[in-house]
């Protein structure tokens, strides 16, 4: 079987950070988000290839980083888009990839922006012993949310209802961004694509499918966030370090107090300040600060601020009068 990893949006809700990175490169702990996923990719044997699809304007930065990793089996996938606005939409994009890279295997699709609390392996299991489309699936735990995702209605593990964004949802258990195909099924995105269905969101896809075929979910507990927002980024964050904290080793501290949930990356300086539930980038300088809940990104320079709940951009300089 192969693999993709869906790794060409432009995060424009996470701005500025992510107006010049990926932000599947954004640090989750020790790792970033996208390497999550290629780890557990890596370890799996079925998986021969990993196709990481993106687009033009970070195609560069995929390959400086997968260059700089001992994975061996991610290949890049680059679609001809460079804005938001030139999007093929998600299945749109899928399937070009599958035809512009030939694939003819059982297919798993992982959004590179997703953290899983899952082994991936125990989804590919499911999947094989199943052999139809498959979904993972997860309980929001609140109506309300559900309202935003694919919300899913199962009899045992199949699939009976699959209804997209619905307005009034009457479960909270809502499909995730990963799938796999079997080998047999991926002509069917071309399919629903000549339809003129939906290109963007792969529920309407899957909604598609579960009306002319068996459709199975792998459910799970544990933890998923769907990295889209600042707040959604700080609470994976949170989980991931669950009230530890990271200090690069080049990172300068001086009478300065770490609460929970701390990032600091390299050659960042904190001085005379507090810092608790933040992450701070590379060559950052806060002085006279209290920082909570709170993104500082690379060489910016703040000094005198109380921030809460900020989203400070790359070489930014902001100071308040002593």
């Amino acid at each position: 079987m192969d693999a993709v990893v869906l790794a060409g949006g432009y995060a424009t809700r996470l701005w500025p950070i992510t107006k010049h990175r990926p932000k599947m490169f954004l640090p989750i702990g020790e790792q970033t988000v996208i390497d999550r996923i290629f780890s557990a990719l890596e370890a799996d044997d079925r998986v021969e290839t990993v196709f990481v699809s993106t687009n033009e304007r970070f195609a560069e930065d995929f390959r400086a980083h997968l260059a700089a990793t001992d994975y061996e089996k991610p290949t890049l996938s680059v679609e001809e888009t460079t804005a938001e606005s030139e999007k093929f939409g998600v299945i749109g994009a899928l399937a070009q990839l599958v035809d512009r890279e030939g694939i003819e295997d059982d297919l798993l699709v992982l959004a590179g922006d997703n953290l899983i609390s899952f082994d991936v392996s125990d989804f590919a299991d499911f999947f094989e012993e199943r052999r139809t489309p498959t979904i993972a699936a997860y309980d929001v735990g609140s109506r309300e949310r559900a309202k935003s995702y694919g919300l899913v209605e199962l009899d045992e593990t199949e699939v009976t209802n699959f209804q997209e964004k619905p307005d009034d949802p009457q479960s909270t258990l809502v499909s995730i961004a990963t799938y796999a195909f079997p080998a047999d099924s991926l002509s069917l995105l071309e399919t629903y694509l000549e339809g003129d269905n939906n290109p963007d969101e792969p529920g309407w896809f899957i909604q598609w499918l579960q009306d002319r075929g068996p459709v199975h979910a792998f459910t799970f507990d544990g933890a998923w966030f769907d990295i889209g927002t600042p707040e959604s980024y700080l609470d994976a964050v949170r989980w991931a370090l669950d009230g530890d904290t990271v200090i690069a080793d080049t990172a300068v501290l001086e009478d300065t107090s770490v609460g929970e949930n701390v990032h600091v990356m390299a050659n960042a300086e904190i001085a005379n300040s507090h810092v608790s539930n933040a992450v701070i980038f590379p060559q950052a300088t806060i002085r006279n600060c209290e920082v909570r809940d709170s993104i500082i990104d690379e060489q910016t320079c703040i000094e005198h601020i109380d921030f809460s709940g900020a989203l400070i951009g790359a070489h930014t300089e902001i100071s308040s009068p002593k």
